[in-house]
């Protein structure tokens, strides 16, 4: 009988170690190396599921053939654009979020929405009673949907060898288990080994797999970070639970854009794709109210209006405070840094308070000019118009900087009814602004803009 080999890995970040260690050399946490096993059983090794691996050989990059990169819709246009169009064959796809967030909702949407193919749904935290019921409040008709409660991934691929599905969906990659090694399942040996079981079959078939993961408290991927690494995409899905909308980025994209993302709302129902996000990120008043502006953003390939709210007010303690919600706060320091040194605002003394509403977070140069806008328009009390938006960066000298893409937050500024923007004034060169009925005032230094709005 061979001796059991063991050897320690870090739970944190997935460092491993030929002994215990109190602090990990890699990541710096405590007390996170546990023990595995790590030897490989005999029975484990000979079987690695059915699906044949194909033999390479070294080719010049000339003579590879060209091929077509086909792309399959998942019945979601805001998946499908997160995606860069659609799947691709073969691609393994990560999808991460917080606990209830609707990871497994969003995928047994796509389940159930694909057309054409077979998709094969495999869960190993609820049973087939639960997803039925979670089906059946989605809504569904005769789909081509079958359903899987496995945990083995020799079994699975026994499955998927007389099924043959055109898409697979694991919920979730830290229930999986496979014999080659002996050790718990969520563990760092048994998620990178049942990954990379997942990455042959979906190379090797064409087929694309969705693995569901898990988050740790700091929001990162659970597991070690090779898991991602070896998958395709990386996607991740977050939201605030006092709002009703959720937002699905691409952290990593081998197929497309990493910076796009889709916006759904959670409903009784599902999740309902939101088309214009910007008129579910304006606020609807009656009245004017001060410390309120729009920035005119952009988010991947999407421009989107999002309404910047800011609270300056007399610090009641000696130091005073600095708080944002969905925008750096060390961005805003800097901004309040230009107003006091370049532009004579006394803001020092002041407690400010930033939120962008949606529960969203940005991280576009272009809401600086907003920004500054709505913290002035709080601190002189005056309301600015409703028709206004910004698109600009400001500089440590106190100038207003060119953004990208200006015509395209432009277009979205008058699509929405907007009747001026203020943007930068070298952004106007070479454009041609007779084209849009709105007004688009082109302006150098804050003080300008101080000027032009509170005259």
């Amino acid at each position: 009988m061979a001796k059991v080999k063991t050897s320690f890995f870090c739970q944190n970040c997935g460092a491993q170690a030929p002994k215990w260690m109190g602090k990990c050399p890699s990541c710096g946490e405590w007390n996170t190396f546990v023990e595995e096993v790590i030897q490989r059983s005999e029975t484990g090794t000979k079987s690695q599921g059915n699906f044949k691996i194909s033999e390479s050989h070294p080719k010049k990059i000339n003579e590879i053939v060209e091929g077509n990169e086909r792309r399959a819709s998942t019945g979601s246009v805001e998946l499908d654009r997160v995606l860069g169009g659609g799947l691709v064959e073969g691609s393994l796809i990560l999808v991460g979020g917080e606990p209830g967030i609707g990871k497994s909702t969003l995928m047994l949407q796509v389940a159930l929405q694909m057309k054409g193919k077979k998709v094969l749904y495999i869960s190993g935290e609820e049973s087939d009673q639960q997803i039925r019921m979670r089906a059946e409040r989605i809504g569904y008709a005769d789909p081509d949907c079958y359903i899987l409660t496995e945990t083995n991934t020799q079994a699975i691929f026994q499955h998927l060898e007389a099924l043959q599905p055109g898409l697979v969906v694991i919920d979730s990659i830290q229930t999986l288990q496979t014999n080659v090694i002996e050790s718990s399942s969520g563990s760092i040996s048994q998620i990178r080994e049942t990954a990379s079981e997942m990455q042959r079959y979906a190379k090797t078939t064409g087929v694309p797999v969705f693995l569901v993961g898990h988050i740790t408290k700091d929001g990162n991927l659970a597991g070690p970070k090779i898991l991602e690494h070896m998958v395709d995409t990386v996607l991740q899905f977050e939201g605030d639970r006092n709002y009703g909308y959720r937002i699905l980025r691409a952290i990593k994209n081998r197929f497309g854009s990493a910076s796009e993302l889709g916006i759904f709302e959670m409903r009784d129902t599902g999740l309902r794709e939101v088309s214009n996000p910007s008129e579910i990120l304006l606020s609807q008043r009656d009245e004017e109210v001060s410390g309120v502006a729009i920035a005119s953003t952009i988010e991947g390939l999407r421009p989107m209006l999002l309404e910047t709210q800011a609270l300056v007010s007399t610090a009641a303690y000696g130091t005073p405070q600095r708080s944002c919600t969905g925008f750096d706060t060390r961005r805003l320091n800097m901004l309040l840094a230009v107003l006091e040194k370049r532009c004579g605002f006394r803001l020092g003394t002041k407690d400010v308070f930033l939120n962008i509403t949606g529960g969203i977070r940005v991280d576009d140069p272009a809401m600086d000019l907003a920004i500054i806008s709505a913290i002035l328009s709080s601190s002189e009390d005056q309301p600015l118009n409703q028709h206004i938006c910004f698109a600009a960066e400001v500089g440590l000298s106190g100038e207003i900087r060119p953004v990208n893409r200006i015509e395209q937050r432009i277009s979205e500024a008058e699509k929405l009814g907007f009747r001026q923007i203020f943007v930068s004034k070298y952004n106007l060169k070479g454009l041609k602004t007779e084209k849009w009925d709105i007004h688009i005032s082109g302006v150098t230094k804050v003080e300008e803009v101080f000027g032009l709005l509170f005259a």
